[in-house]
């Protein structure tokens, strides 16, 4: 399912893979996963790559989905020695530019003291995962990326948001509600759900709580 906003379309290709293309026919593509990709498109100008998870980072997929003048852009702490290609580094906190996208990078991680842990270790520390907002255009597009709702996003508003809503490994639906209220989006876009076992849940009521709350959401 392709969701209009704008000038953008966004494509969800299954889990946290997202493909959105601009007007002018930029493709860019956030954390490809071969295990959801239907094809090698090689339509992709610009790739991001949040963390090192199998799930996120997957050459194969990159090399799959970006073109032969693609700009891959990767946070900085995951090894790409194994990418054929010219890599620009996201830092952990602060902002660069892109192939002409302002790029915002927000850390994100699991709270140590939360539920998403794992023998009393977060499934994401701090340092291992960062969050993108994407000026693209005229819209904002924030992409936090396998983390909890953490004190340093109350800053943060975008006019498109596309939160994990599983819980497990990230932020839960009930979390991700409240997060995107902080938001305070017009669209609200939700990832990483039903892909496995422990992060199947009812994105059909995650929706309809913010509907009440007048944002609108698509289960694209």
């Amino acid at each position: 399912m392709i969701v209009e906003y704008g000038d953008l379309t966004f494509e969800r290709l299954g889990h946290a893979s997202i493909r959105i293309e601009t007007e002018d026919g930029t493709v860019i593509y956030v954390d490809p996963w071969s295990d959801v990709l239907e094809d090698e498109s090689s339509d992709g100008n610009v790739v991001f790559v949040t963390h090192d998870d199998f799930d996120h980072y997957d050459p194969a997929a990159i090399e799959a989905v970006a073109g032969d003048d693609a700009t891959v852009a990767v946070y900085e702490a995951v090894d790409t020695s194994d990418l054929p290609f010219d890599v620009e580094d996201l830092p952990h906190e602060g902002e660069t530019t892109v192939a002409g996208i302002e790029v915002e990078s927000v850390p994100a991680y699991n709270d140590p003291e939360g539920e998403h842990v794992d023998d009393g270790q977060p499934f994401h520390a701090e340092g291992e995962v960062i969050g993108l907002v994407l000026e693209i255009g005229d819209t904002s597009v924030f992409v936090p990326s396998d983390t909890d709702f953490l004190d340093h996003h109350e800053s943060i508003t975008a006019d498109v948001f596309v939160p994990p809503i599983g819980g497990h490994f990230t932020m839960d639906r009930h979390e991700a509600a409240d997060f995107s209220r902080s938001v305070d989006p017009e669209l609200v876009l939700p990832e990483h759900y039903d892909t496995f076992e422990p992060i199947e849940t009812d994105a059909e009521a995650f929706a309809e709580e913010l509907e009440r709350d007048g944002i609108r959401v698509e289960l694209f």
